[in-house]
């Protein structure tokens, strides 16, 4: 039975928030503003994305609402802190009232953590995600958000916290908020058809780590589960179709809507994946995405003897031609393969020098709470050799 629609029809979802999907929703921003109440919105975006047509039609199109428009664009691909900072002032500056977050992590967490710190009296690393540091902000303050993704990965549009290195101790932190979550999503499949074929590639897979490690946590969230393991099936359905010919307008919403779902699953947690990936990108300023599709096999293996039984239930239901723990791990090498993701960190010009640094970095990060297995240092250091080799 085929289970995917013959064509897209546009909807309206509200788990776990209000989400407009469909070709070219992103010709209802204006209505989006009106239900938000925002008339001086700031539009968050990256540098590339900012010089876009694209971005530029979507400026003039909500000036002729007779909407007041600033845009900020200083940020970079794995933001820092210092970009949230600049964002809060040229906000303020400009007395905005809301923020429209366009683009892919970077973009989208930017203007999160602009509309988060906007009003907040204390320092941005005073809100990472440990215990209920939470609880120390101002929520009251948090600005209106829309997130409108340009890119199929990250899912920070429904994601209730952003991701920024700390340029000090070149670590990644974890900003958290409930309200951080954005008010209105719009999925346009539109907007990702000139994605490069190795950005399709990186995101596609960060996508396919946030639905994988959420159905493998060991915390108990069925909910996000389910939702987990739907997303693994879109995208096996649909990520080779996008690279491969990044013109399918349907391919594309299904791995917009897939990545939407990694993240909400990812409530469930994450796991060592996370924790390995995290660190290289501080360090090297690599892509999150592509960091994540190297270790994912050996993560995997290392995990095997508390996720086998769960691999293989995922294998039956993703139709594989054999159901075991083997044949998924094959299929993940497929698709790393089909998709010329590197097999290695050494290709990627980690340096082997680093690995007891990252070890340590890995062991502290928050996604290794909820890795099926508990890891040592020892464990961390013993990946990243093995994903430097290619020990299999």
């Amino acid at each position: 039975m085929n289970l995917f629609l013959k064509e897209l029809p546009n909807m309206n979802w509200n788990y776990p928030t209000t989400i407009w999907f469909g070709n070219s929703r992103i010709n209802d921003l204006h209505i989006a503003c009106n239900e938000l109440n925002i008339k001086r919105p700031l539009i968050v975006t990256d540098p590339f994305l900012a010089k876009l047509p694209m971005v530029n039609e979507i400026l003039e199109n909500l000036r002729k609402k007779n909407l007041n428009i600033n845009i900020f664009s200083n940020i970079k691909p794995n933001p820092v802190g210092s970009n949230v900072i600049e964002g809060v002032k040229f906000y303020n500056l400009n007395n905005c009232d809301g923020v429209i977050a366009i683009g892919g992590g970077s973009g989208l967490d930017s203007g999160k953590g602009i509309a988060f710190m906007a009003d907040q009296n204390r320092p941005l690393w005073d809100f990472e995600d440990i215990g209920d540091y939470w609880k120390r902000a101002k929520s009251e303050v948090i600005k209106p958000i829309i997130a409108v993704p340009t890119t199929a990965g990250t899912g920070s549009e429904t994601g209730r916290a952003s991701v920024f290195i700390n340029e000090e101790k070149f670590e990644k932190k974890i900003i958290f908020h409930p309200k951080m979550l954005p008010s209105i999503v719009i999925l346009d499949p539109v907007l990702t058809l000139n994605l490069p074929k190795e950005l399709t590639a990186a995101t596609g897979m960060d996508a396919l780590a946030h639905n994988l490690e959420a159905f493998c946590s060991p915390n108990f969230h069925p909910m996000a589960e389910g939702i987990g393991i739907e997303g693994l099936r879109i995208i096996k359905e649909n990520l080779q179709k996008v690279f491969n010919n990044g013109n399918d307008l349907k391919a594309r919403g299904y791995m917009l809507v897939a990545s939407s779902m990694g993240s909400t699953a990812f409530q469930k947690g994450l796991g060592a994946i996370h924790s390995l990936s995290h660190p290289v990108n501080a360090i090297y300023d690599t892509h999150h995405g592509l960091t994540n599709a190297i270790f994912m096999p050996y993560v995997l293996l290392k995990n095997k003897e508390f996720i086998e039984e769960k691999i293989i239930l995922l294998s039956k239901y993703l139709g594989l031609n054999n159901h075991s723990f083997q044949s998924f791990i094959d299929w993940i090498l497929e698709i790393r393969t089909g998709l010329k993701i590197p097999n290695t960190t050494k290709e990627i010009n980690v340096d082997p020098n680093d690995f007891k640094k990252l070890s340590k970095m890995a062991l502290e990060d928050p996604s290794s709470a909820t890795n099926p297995l508990k890891l040592s240092e020892e464990d961390f250091l013993q990946l990243y050799k093995d994903s430097y080799f290619g020990k299999l």
